[in-house]
């Protein structure tokens, strides 16, 4: 039986206290860090990402092939963006920096209402949550994804905006073998904005759509037929 985020069996509401949301301020920090990074050692080069919606809650589903994947699109995202990551990154000095720069940890073994949350409260409060809805690394082509992101998108009523990096893995560094060539191009494609229930309107922040297993799976089937039409296309504007 798959479980879906925020969930117990038999799809019943798991109640949980207020999180304290991330520091926005935090996440922008990260920004500039990652502006610097990202464009300091590799050519980024990004195609729409004015599609990301200037204000209000918004998703970034992003596919994920490659550790440099998340740092990537902080940086060259247009606005600050707070990522759900997994709590084994977050090792030693890691660990302070990375919550100081508004990510947040999640244990991916069980139900992590701290993370969930916390998530949920970065949409309520009009901020953009970043997800890897694969919920790992691997090849990064939205071939499965995990449910979360169906979760937090009927949930909040937020648009997810689908993001391909494409590039990252085509190369091994001379330097560093786990990290693209230095200064080499590493392709961000920003699609359309899409709802996760079709047809609906978004009612916003806490817009408290439908969260009945049914509907949290026909939302996952039209989340991945839309991610991976975003990820096609993105391979043609690329020519990746």
């Amino acid at each position: 039986m798959r479980r879906h985020a925020g969930r117990g069996e038999a799809g019943r509401e798991v109640s949980a206290a207020p999180a304290a949301a991330p520091s926005v301020r935090g996440a922008e920090v990260g920004r500039r860090i990652g502006v610097g990074l990202m464009y300091g050692l590799w050519k980024p080069r990004v195609l729409g990402a004015w599609r990301v919606p200037a204000a209000g809650p918004v998703i970034l589903a992003v596919n994920h092939s490659h550790n440099i994947d998340g740092p990537m699109v902080m940086g060259v995202a247009p606005r600050p963006t707070h990522f759900l990551i997994k709590k084994e990154a977050f090792v030693g000095p890691l660990d302070p920096f990375l919550l100081g720069i508004g990510q947040l940890k999640v244990d991916r073994t069980s139900v992590d209402r701290t993370a969930i949350m916390q998530a949920l409260g970065v949409l309520e409060n009009g901020g953009v949550l970043g997800i890897f809805p694969e919920g790992t690394r691997g090849e990064g082509d939205f071939a499965s994804l995990r449910a979360g992101l169906a979760y937090f998108a009927v949930r909040s009523g937020a648009p997810i905006v689908p993001v391909a990096v494409l590039g990252s893995t085509e190369r091994r560094g001379r330097l560093i073998k786990g990290l693209p060539p230095l200064r080499s191009r590493v392709d961000v494609v920003f699609g359309d904005p899409f709802e996760a229930v079709e047809g609906a309107r978004s009612p916003g922040a806490g817009g408290g759509g439908r969260r009945t297993r049914k509907a949290l799976d026909e939302a996952t089937v039209r989340i991945q037929e839309q991610l991976t039409a975003h990820l096609e296309n993105a391979r043609r504007l690329t020519g990746r």
